[in-house]
């Protein structure tokens, strides 16, 4: 009888280790099967982009500002002027060029905010411009690719084909207050008339992510 007792023992423990093996590895592949999700953007920061769309290239410095409520892109054109983009959280946005065009709009919303990648698909891992990435897809309207490593943003496409290469990506640096302010001639008309400034906003960078992945946010 106790020998009995003993094997049946010994055969529930068998059995309740295999079932806990079972449940360990289900758990593992669950944990490992969830999808990664991109990393917020930090609240400020500095980040050189080079812009290629169809052959034509720019090069931009922008300047991330969530803590104060601002975003400014300096768009250099190859061989060509220079456009500023500058953007504030209450929707402002100022749009001027080297040669003194300028001309604003009052959008709905304001800047990205630092998780507007919230809700991305995730389309897996590829290597782009030298690094393996996790990418992820937004609103059918960007694909976003983040360096596995060192979660840092590497590439994006808009889907228009417009790409934007990150060339170097400053966490905390800021741009000083007095690089903010759009200049005197946005205000006491003596810019030169701009016929055109869809055209200054549309040729600056793809436009903006309209309304934060809805419709309007963030010129790149």
């Amino acid at each position: 009888m106790v020998s009995a007792s003993i094997s049946s023992l010994y055969s529930f423990m068998f059995f309740f280790s295999l079932l806990f093996i079972s449940v360990s590895v289900s758990s593992s592949r669950i944990i490992q099967s969830s999808d990664p999700t991109p990393t917020p953007w930090p609240h400020q920061f500095h980040s050189i982009l080079v812009m290629n769309f169809s052959g034509s290239n720019e090069i931009i410095n922008l300047w991330y500002d969530w803590t104060n409520g601002r975003n400014f892109n300096i768009i250099q054109k190859q061989l060509g002027g220079i456009t500023y983009d500058c953007e504030w959280n209450n929707g402002t946005s100022f749009f001027w060029t080297s040669d003194k065009k300028c001309s604003s709009a009052q959008l709905q919303v304001g800047i990205l905010t630092p998780n507007w990648l919230d809700g991305a698909n995730y389309l897996g891992q590829q290597k782009i411009d030298g690094f393996l990435c996790n990418v992820w897809e937004k609103a059918d309207f960007i694909t976003y690719y983040e360096d596995v490593v060192t979660k840092r943003p590497v590439h994006w496409v808009f889907y228009t084909g417009r790409s934007a290469h990150v060339m170097t990506f400053e966490v905390g640096a800021v741009l000083g207050d007095e690089h903010w302010q759009a200049p005197s001639y946005c205000f006491d008309g003596t810019e030169k008339e701009d016929n055109g400034s869809d055209g200054i906003i549309e040729s600056s960078m793809e436009g903006v992510l309209r309304s934060k992945m809805g419709g309007l946010s963030m010129y790149l």
